[in-house]
C-alpha cells in the first residue's frame, strides 16, 4: 500500500496513516467480539504463525517441478497429502495415469441443516520455463528483494497454498461449518484439462452437489502509486476456437519466384483475416464491469462507460475499443496469428504453407458461424481453414447475484477500501467452464494483489509474488470462505 510522502513536520502523522493502510493492518481495524470477519478473532501471534506457514509451504511447493508436459503432478499431490494427513484432514489421491494425479480433501459440515459444499479448486501443473532467462532458477523457491520466485507464483501455486492454508485454519480453529469445504487439486489444466475431466467422469459424487467454487482467474492490479485499481472477479471466460489455415500452391526453386505460391497465398489470406473486424457484442457482465470502472476513468471515457449501450454505436468509441487491448477482447471475438510454417529450406518454395490462429469467442457465439465467416473472408479455394479440435466448449458465466459474490464484495471492501469490485470476462480459458454446467457457481478470485509487472510474469520469465502478499492473502480468502461456510460462535 502507498506510504504517503509528507513534509517533515507531519512525518509522525504520516507514519500512523501509512501503517494503518498496510495489508497486515487492514483486517485489524475491527477487533473484538463485534468484528464482522472471523480472522479478526484469531490472536495476532497465531495469525503470524499461519503467515510463516504460508511462506514455508510456498517455498516448498514452488520447488516441486510440475512442468506440463509431462506434468508429474503426483509430486504435488504427495506434498499436499503429507500436510493434510498431519492435520487429520480427510483426503484421497487419485493417480489416473502414471505420474498424474488429482487430490481431494474435505472438511465435513458440523452444523445442521447443511448447505451445499464450497470447492477450493487449484491446478498443480505449470507451464514450461527457460532457466537461462530467469534471475534465479524457476524451481528454486528463492526470495530476492522481498519477492518469492518460482514458476507458478502467479499461476497458480500461490493460490493453491492460500487454499491449503485456509483449509488447515478451518480445521485448527474448530469453526462450526454449515457446509462441507472441499479442497481439490487437479492435473493438466495447462494443456488438456484431463485431470478435471477424469475427476468429473469418475469421482463427481465427491463434489457433493457443490454450490460454490473458487478458482483462478481473478485479477487485483496495483497502480504505480500503490492504489488498487480494482478487485476483478472472474465470472466468465471466452472459449478458444483454434484454427489451422493451409495454403496450397505450385512448388519450385527459391531462385525463381512464383506469384501464386503457397506462402504468397497464405500471406494474402492472413492479410484479409487481419483486416476483418468482428462485430461488437455487449454482454451484461461487461456492461457491469465498465460501470464499475467509470469513476476511475477520465471524464469522456467515464461517460462512455456509464452509458456503454449507446457508446458502442459511436464510430470513435468503436475505433478506440479495437485499439484498447482490454476493451477489444471484452467486446469482440478476437483473432491472433500465433504460428507460421512453410518450407524447411530457404531455397525451396513449398507446396503448402500454414498458420495457426488463436480465436477466442464471446459467450453465446456460434463457432460454426464464425468459421464460415473466416472462410468467406479468406475467399480463396486454394486456402483451407479448419478447427484444430472438434472439442469446442461453449462459453458460460456465473451470476453476480449469489451469496459468495456478495461475500467477496464485503471482504474486499474491508481489505481494499475504495477499490471497486468488478465482474470480469476473462480473455483466457480456465476450468470454471467445466464445472458450471454441473450447477456450481464458479468464480475466479485471487486474494493476492500484484503490480502490472508482477501480473505479467505469469507464463513469462521471473514469475514471482511479493512475500507480503503470501503472508496476507490467505487471510482475505479465509474471510471470504468463512462468510459463506461458517457460523459464528
Amino acid at each position: 500500500m502507498p506510504q504517503g510522502r509528507w513534509i517533515a513536520g507531519c512525518l509522525a502523522l504520516a507514519l500512523v496513516v501509512a501503517i494503518s493502510t498496510l495489508p497486515e493492518a487492514a483486517g485489524q481495524q475491527k477487533n473484538g467480539p463485534e468484528s464482522t470477519f472471523l480472522s479478526d478473532r484469531i490472536p495476532a501471534e497465531r495469525l503470524n504463525q499461519y503467515a510463516d506457514l504460508a511462506v514455508q509451504w510456498s517455498q516448498e511447493y514452488f520447488r516441486i517441478d510440475t512442468t506440463n508436459p509431462p506434468g508429474n503432478e503426483m509430486r504435488g499431490a504427495v506434498f499436499f497429502k503429507k500436510i493434510l494427513d498431519a492435520e487429520g484432514i480427510e483426503n484421497q489421491v487419485f493417480e489416473y495415469s502414471p505420474g498424474r494425479a488429482d487430490l481431494w480433501a474435505r472438511l465435513r459440515h458440523t452444523v445442521e441443516p447443511a448447505r451445499r459444499p464450497i470447492v477450493l479448486l487449484n491446478h498443480m501443473d505449470v507451464v514450461t520455463s527457460d532457466p537461462s532467462h530467469w534471475k534465479v532458477p524457476p524451481f528454486s523457491g528463492e526470495i530476492v528483494d522481498g519477492s518469492l520466485y518460482g514458476r507458478g507464483a502467479q499461476d497458480m501455486k500461490d493460490e493453491a497454498i492460500a487454499h491449503l492454508l485456509v483449509t488447515v485454519m478451518l480445521k485448527r480453529e474448530t469453526l462450526p461449518l454449515d457446509r462441507d469445504v472441499i479442497f481439490l487439486a487437479v492435473s493438466d489444466e495447462e494443456v488438456d484439462g484431463a485431470g478435471t475431466d477424469w475427476f468429473i467422469a469418475h469421482q463427481r459424487d465427491l463434489l457433493g452437489n457443490a454450490e460454490f467454487m473458487i478458482n483462478e482467474g481473478g485479477e487485483n492490479i496495483r497502480l504505480a502509486d500503490g492504489r488498487l485499481k480494482y478487485v476483478g472477479v472472474d465470472v466468465g471466460e471466452k472459449s478458444p476456437l483454434w484454427l489451422h489455415v493451409v495454403a496450397h500452391g505450385q512448388p519450385g526453386h527459391g531462385s525463381r519466384p512464383i506469384a501464386d505460391s503457397a506462402p504468397n497465398r497464405l500471406l494474402a489470406a492472413l492479410s484479409r483475416i487481419r483486416a476483418y473486424h468482428p462485430p461488437i457484442k455487449l454482454l451484461p457482465v461487461v456492461e457491469e464491469f465498465l460501470h464499475e470502472m467509470a469513476p476511475s476513468e477520465r471524464p469522456a471515457r467515464a461517460a462512455q462507460f456509464r452509458n456503454v449501450r449507446r457508446a458502442i454505436w459511436e464510430k470513435n468509441f468503436q475505433r478506440e475499443a479495437e485499439r484498447d487491448e482490454m476493451l477489444n477482447y471484452m467486446l469482440h471475438d478476437t483473432i491472433s496469428i500465433t504460428m507460421l510454417g512453410g518450407s524447411e529450406q530457404t531455397n525451396v518454395i513449398p507446396s503448402e504453407a500454414w498458420a495457426n490462429l488463436d480465436v477466442r469467442l464471446l459467450p453465446g457465439n456460434d463457432p460454426k458461424l464464425f468459421l464460415e465467416t473466416i472462410r468467406r473472408v479468406v475467399n480463396d479455394p486454394n486456402v483451407t481453414v479448419e478447427p484444430q479440435s472438434s472439442d469446442f466448449r461453449t462459453a458460460n458465466y456465473a451470476s453476480t447475484s449469489t451469496a459468495l459474490y456478495a461475500a467477496i464484495r464485503r471482504v474486499s471492501a474491508h481489505y481494499f477500501p475504495g477499490a471497486p469490485v468488478a465482474p470480469m470476462l476473462n480473455s483466457g480459458y480456465n476450468e470454471n467452464q467445466r464445472y458450471r454446467p454441473l450447477g456450481i457457481h464458479a468464480y475466479g478470485f485471487n486474494p493476492h494483489t500484484a503490480t502490472q509487472e508482477e501480473n505479467d510474469s505469469e507464463h513469462a520469465n521471473d514469475e514471482r509474488i511479493r512475500i507480503e502478499e503470501v503472508r496476507h492473502g490467505f487471510r482475505v480468502l479465509y474471510d471470504v470462505v468463512t462468510s459463506v461456510a461458517a457460523k459464528k460462535k
